[in-house]
């Protein structure tokens, strides 16, 4: 498969790009802002592709022509302000997703977070993200694609176990960054996972047995 990365440059998208290249059975793409980032992706065999989550529908389109599938990684950051959050997490998504369906790009993997689809269980401190995210989700479950939506619960460095718990609702708990690459790459072509979504987290099931029906 030929699969964009939209937030390459961030932790899981980074983590994502490295699992990939070692699998070797994709093509990567890595959607960037700056064209200074385009020499480290070349060297590291990544296609870059410049545009803008800000940019317009049409604009994303054109981005995504000849991939087969899409991974949504990017997030505004905690350092920036609630324009961002409706500007990336939300709008910037749902632009993606409309581009997506334009340029004929079916599979759709969102990375979401835990519970965003229970609004009983969202952290006061960080609401605006919640809802963002839960109107996104909401948005790619109306469309047409073959979606994935992959919600994980506190997000650590820790090594990769290779083991997690996925399932529509599981009590709060982490997961490292490296196992939820480790289940993107793995759910990228399996079609059990196509219109489902899942909170993650760590767990005793192998990653390759954790998505069946």
């Amino acid at each position: 498969m030929n699969v964009l990365i939209i937030g390459a440059n961030g932790q899981i998208g980074s983590r994502l790009i490295r699992q990939l290249k070692q699998e070797g059975r994709h093509t990567v793409k890595a959607m960037i802002r700056k064209a200074e980032q385009e020499n480290e992706l070349r060297a590291a065999g990544v296609e870059p592709v410049l545009a803008n989550l800000e940019d317009s529908v049409e604009t994303l389109a054109q981005a995504m022509q000849g991939c087969d599938a899409l991974v949504f990684t990017a997030g505004s950051g905690g350092s920036t302000g609630l324009d961002k959050t409706l500007l990336i997490d939300l709008d910037g998504a749902v632009k993606t997703m409309e581009a997506a369906e334009k340029a004929g790009v079916k599979r759709y993997v969102i990375v979401s977070a835990m519970q965003a689809h229970n609004r009983e269980n969202w952290s006061e401190q960080i609401k605006p993200y919640y809802a963002a995210k839960h109107y996104a989700d909401r948005m790619l479950e109306s469309t047409g694609l073959d979606y994935t939506i992959v919600r994980p619960g506190g997000l650590t460095n820790d090594p990769g176990t290779g083991s997690i718990s996925a399932a529509e609702n599981l009590e709060p708990g982490s997961i490292s960054r490296d196992d939820v690459a480790a289940v993107i790459a793995a759910l990228l072509e399996d079609r059990r996972t196509y219109r489902r979504a899942f909170d993650l987290t760590s767990g005793k099931t192998p990653i390759g047995e954790a998505f069946g029906v």
